[in-house]
């Protein structure tokens, strides 16, 4: 079981703060987000870190491992 953490629009458009998955890789995750309704534009431009590090999508996943998907930040 790992955990993945979503933060900024992606929470507030998916109402996830906190979930509980099984997957191997980051790629799982995002088909499991997609399935609970989140966007594949919005997931796509995410940074990604794996217990605090950032990574990429084909990046394996152990037991306990933290996932944090963060949005990119528009502004000016």
């Amino acid at each position: 079981m790992i955990t993945v953490k979503l933060y900024g629009l992606l929470r507030l458009d998916s109402g996830i703060k906190e979930r509980q998955m099984e997957a191997g890789s980051v790629r799982e995750v995002y088909a499991q987000l997609m399935g609970l309704g989140l966007s594949g534009k919005n997931l796509d431009g995410c940074v990604i870190l794996v217990n605090g590090k950032p990574t990429h999508k084909r990046q394996k996943l152990n037991e306990g491992d933290l996932v944090q998907l963060l949005p990119p930040v528009a502004g000016g």
